[in-house]
């Protein structure tokens, strides 16, 4: 039997001291610092300062390094308009009609006042150009048909045209007859003949290069192009992808009989 005590006793104090904390007790706050000699867990490491973003694609290649083999193929190809300005340049200095010149006394006269040798010479520049656009055109596509072409083979026919133009045309004037007509008169002397120099008179012919190959790429690719499958349509199968099979269950309909339930 326990001991016994008298009613409305007041209770021990050695045994009031140690008590449940009652529900409603609210913890003391911890602190968010660490103890010493530890380190915070969260905290960057020290001597690593903030890394720039590097752009990718999503599967790890950056930009810079997506675009450096575009870069290099319209590059290429503006350099081979390059060379094929060279060839046109000495086309046309060699076809191109000349002017005739007389020396008469002090006087220079043109041979044949009513001749149509300058339109002449602009009319053989835009038909070499218009061939020089179709044929660098048709090589850089069947050189890049594999890959699908791209921007870099539009801009590179673009900008490399027009700097093959450009070209054909200085180094064209340059081959061709001397533009001192003073020192050709004075070699010739009176009563001789010479050429005048040949010249553009209408500059729009330097861009049929460029517009004949931007015509001729895109007819083309068009054409001959390569070409990207069809996605299915939004109800059918994608592709490699084995139809769904239809949900096992219960048949459902008019003749199907209802699921057999048991109670408990």
């Amino acid at each position: 039997m326990g001991p016994v005590t008298v009613p409305n006793t007041p209770p021990d104090p050695a045994h009031t001291d140690v008590q449940a904390a009652p529900e409603h007790a609210v913890p003391e706050a911890v602190s968010d610092t660490a103890p010493d000699g530890v380190s915070d867990p969260y905290a960057p490491p020290q001597g690593i300062g903030p890394v720039a973003p590097v752009a990718s694609d999503g599967q790890g290649t950056s930009l810079v390094q997506r675009l450096l083999p575009e870069v290099r193929l319209g590059a290429g190809v503006v350099v081979a308009c390059l060379v094929v300005g060279l060839v046109m340049a000495g086309l046309w200095a060699w076809l191109a009609p000349k002017v005739p010149l007389v020396v008469d006394g002090d006087r220079i006269l043109y041979v044949d006042p009513e001749g149509e040798q300058r339109a002449g010479a602009d009319a053989v520049f835009v038909l070499i150009g218009l061939g020089a656009g179709i044929l660098t055109a048709l090589g850089a596509f069947l050189l890049t048909r594999r890959r699908g072409g791209g921007i870099a083979v539009a801009l590179g026919l673009a900008v490399g045209g027009l700097l093959g133009s450009l070209g054909a045309w200085r180094i064209g004037r340059w081959l061709g007859p001397s533009n001192d007509l003073i020192g050709e008169a004075r070699r010739v002397g009176n009563g001789g003949h010479f050429d005048a120099s040949i010249d553009l008179g209408a500059l729009g012919a330097l861009v049929v290069w460029p517009m004949a190959a931007m015509v001729v790429l895109l007819a083309v690719s068009a054409a001959f192009g390569k070409r990207e499958e069809d996605p299915p349509p939004y109800w059918g199968v994608p592709a490699g992808q084995a139809p769904a099979e239809p949900p096992v269950g219960p048949p459902v309909g008019p003749g199907a009989e209802p699921e057999s339930r048991t109670g408990h």
